[in-house]
């Protein structure tokens, strides 16, 4: 069945969203600032082991191919597009529309839980390849392995920053579901090159996630989106 993946991440997500809800109310703040530092943590060491681990690659010529540049130029380029298209401002909207239509309007902590998870779960070479394992093969055990990964980052910020967390499900449902749709256009023209700069730049907006857990918000990173659609464009055209 293409989408049972993408189902199974979406329940594991709100499952452990409301464990993290369950849960949180019995944590101290202290415990819920440890929660999600740790959750910056392993975002750091996801990002930059993905990342690290494409920059490098040997092409079908058997040449070396580094991804340095292109990351640079997306996540420039991206970032500008996504700053004139107010990207990160839309999220906001978006959240604060769902904040508002589930009587949450006095959460000030909905927000960021909803767009600090929704800038976690659905970026990432998983969000791409496991939809369309999904869709072309019946093969979810991406998906499988991305909702584990999603429902241990969903559970602790749940915990910290309530039920605007579990609403990240919608993203990551709209994006998967998109890619298992469009898998049999997409997948005969994404190329090793193309995954490995998705793989790239996805990574690094992970370590900018960790880094905003851990610090102070200091990258707007909804903005920086378009990054992944230049990192594909350059792995298939340059």
């Amino acid at each position: 069945m293409p989408g049972l993946g993408t189902i199974i991440n979406a329940a594991a997500i709100i499952v452990s969203g409301l464990l993290g809800l369950l849960f949180g109310r019995f944590l101290t703040d202290r415990i819920q600032d440890i929660l999600v530092k740790a959750c910056g943590l392993g975002c750091l060491v996801i990002g930059f082991s993905g990342a690290l681990k494409a920059l490098w690659t040997v092409s079908s010529e058997s040449t070396w191919r580094s991804g340095t540049l292109m990351m640079i130029v997306a996540l420039c380029l991206g970032g500008l597009i996504g700053e004139l298209l107010g990207i990160e401002r839309g999220l906001e909207r978006f959240g604060t529309w769902l904040r508002d239509k589930t009587g949450s309007s006095g959460d000030s902590r909905f927000l960021d839980g909803f767009i600090t998870a929704s800038l976690i779960l659905p970026v990432g070479a998983m969000a791409v390849i496991g939809p369309m394992n999904d869709a072309l093969y019946g093969d979810y055990t991406i998906l499988i392995a991305k909702s584990i990964m999603d429902a241990s980052i969903v559970f602790a910020l749940a915990a910290t920053y309530g039920k605007g967390t579990i609403f990240s499900v919608l993203p990551v449902v709209a994006v998967q579901g998109l890619f298992t749709a469009l898998a049999f256009c997409i997948a005969p023209i994404m190329t090793t090159a193309a995954l490995n700069d998705l793989s790239i730049v996805g990574s690094t907006l992970i370590v900018g996630i960790g880094l905003n857990l851990i610090f102070e918000k200091t990258f707007h990173l909804a903005n920086y989106l378009p990054a992944l659609v230049i990192a594909v464009l350059w792995g298939l055209f340059i």
